[in-house]
C-alpha cells in the first residue's frame, strides 16, 4: 500500500519520485528564566540576585502540535524571578538577594541569591543542571555576596568588598556568541561593590547612604544588584532581568503568537521570544 500523505505532501513511495512527507522538527532550544531581584536593605548591605535557570539542548518535537512559550519576568527587590517554559521544559526563576531584615540567607532558585552582609548569612541554592549557588558572607557588614550564575557560583562578600555575581553561560544559538544568566553583584558600604556576572547581572551598590542596585539586563535572565545602606538609609534592590526563549531549527513554523523575532542564519530559522506566546510546526 502507498504510504500516508502527511500535511498535503506527496509521498515519494507512492509515486517513486519527487517529494517526501514533512519530517518532525528537530529544535535546539535555549530557555532562560527571569533573574532574581537584588536584596533591598533596611540595615546592612544586601546580596545580589541569582540568575534565572538556563536549559539548552536539542530534541525532536511533533508536527501539528501548538507549543506554549512562557517568558518569565525578573523579580523585583527581595523577590524571586518567574519561570520560563517551552513545551514541558521549565527553567526556574532566580533566587532573591539576602537581606537581614527579610531573610537569613539568599533565596533559592535557578541560581541562588547572594547572602546579605551580616556575618553568617549564606547564599541560596541553585537548581541542579540550571544554575549555581549564591555566595556567602565571610566578613562583617561591609560587603554582601554575589548571586549565582548559570556558569559559576557567586563570590563571597567580605570586609573589603561585595561579592561578584557568578558568570553566565555563552550560547551561539542566534549565530552570535552571547552570555546569558549572570548573577547580580553584592552591595557594599565604604568598600567596592560586587560587579554583575557576564550574562546580564546587575552591579551591586556602593553609595552610602542609600545606594541602589543595578537592574539585570532584559531578556538575559541576569540577577539584580544588591543595595547598600548607610546612616540608617537603605537603597533599592535591582530588578532581575526578564528571561528569553530561543529556538533554532531548519523547519519552518506554520504559525506563531507573541511576535517572536524571526531570523535565518546559515539555513537555520531562529525564533526569539522576548515575551510569551506559542509556536506550531
Amino acid at each position: 500500500m502507498p504510504s500516508i500523505i502527511t500535511r498535503g505532501a506527496i509521498s515519494s513511495k507512492a509515486f517513486g519520485f519527487g517529494y517526501s512527507k514533512k519530517s518532525p522538527p528537530v529544535i535546539t532550544y535555549l530557555v532562560v528564566a527571569g533573574g532574581g531581584g537584588g536584596g533591598q536593605a533596611a540595615f546592612y548591605q544586601a546580596g545580589g540576585g541569582g540568575a534565572g535557570g538556563l536549559l539548552t539542548n536539542t530534541a525532536t518535537f511533533a508536527l501539528g502540535t501548538t507549543y506554549t512559550v512562557t517568558v518569565g519576568a525578573g523579580g523585583s527587590a527581595n523577590t524571586k524571578g518567574s519561570n520560563s517554559v517551552f513545551s514541558t521544559i521549565t527553567a526556574t526563576g532566580g533566587g532573591y538577594g539576602g537581606v537581614t531584615t527579610v531573610s537569613t540567607s539568599g533565596g533559592s532558585g535557578g541560581s541562588g541569591g547572594g547572602g546579605g552582609a551580616n556575618p553568617s548569612q549564606t547564599g541560596g541554592t541553585g537548581t541542579s543542571g540550571q544554575g549555581n549557588n549564591g555566595g556567602s558572607v565571610t566578613g562583617d557588614y561591609h560587603g554582601a555576596a554575589g548571586g549565582g550564575g548559570a556558569g559559576a557560583a557567586g563570590s563571597a562578600g567580605t570586609s573589603s568588598g561585595g561579592g561578584n555575581g557568578g558568570v553566565g553561560i555563552s550560547s551561539s544559538i542566534t549565530g552570535t556568541a552571547t552570555y546569558y544568566a549572570g548573577g547580580g553583584g553584592g552591595g557594599a558600604y565604604n568598600v567596592t561593590a560586587g560587579t554583575g556576572g557576564n550574562g546580564g547581572g546587575g552591579a551591586g551598590a556602593s553609595t552610602a547612604p542609600g545606594g541602589n542596585g543595578v537592574n539585570g539586563t532584559a531578556n538575559t535572565g541576569g540577577g539584580g544588584g544588591g543595595s547598600a545602606n548607610g546612616g540608617g538609609s537603605g537603597g533599592l534592590g535591582g530588578t532581575g532581568g526578564s528571561g528569553v526563549v530561543i529556538l533554532s531549527t531548519t523547519s519552518t513554523a506554520v504559525s506563531t503568537t507573541g511576535s517572536p523575532i524571526i531570523t535565518n542564519v546559515g539555513g537555520y530559522n531562529i525564533y526569539t521570544f522576548t515575551s510569551s506566546g506559542s509556536i506550531t510546526f
